[in-house]
């Protein structure tokens, strides 16, 4: 659990988009689409604040209700 609370946080949220940023790097580089898609999504779900792996230990995917709900 502790890392979907991370993953709400605003360091989650920037590391999400960082991640993302190197993941199309490495995807642009290697000519790997599948990591340049994943690292889209990365980015998208750090600037646009939601979590997809929050809803499989039955969180709310929304960011601001993820944090919400550690309070």
């Amino acid at each position: 659990m502790g890392l979907i609370k991370f993953l709400g946080s605003t360091a989650g949220r920037v590391t999400r988009a960082v991640a993302g940023i190197l993941l199309i790097i490495w995807g642009a580089s290697a000519n790997l689409w599948v990591l340049i898609a994943v690292g889209i999504v990365f980015i998208a779900a750090g600037l646009f604040d939601f979590c997809l792996l929050a809803p499989l230990f039955k969180k709310p995917f929304n960011g601001k209700k993820l944090r919400d709900s550690f309070k």
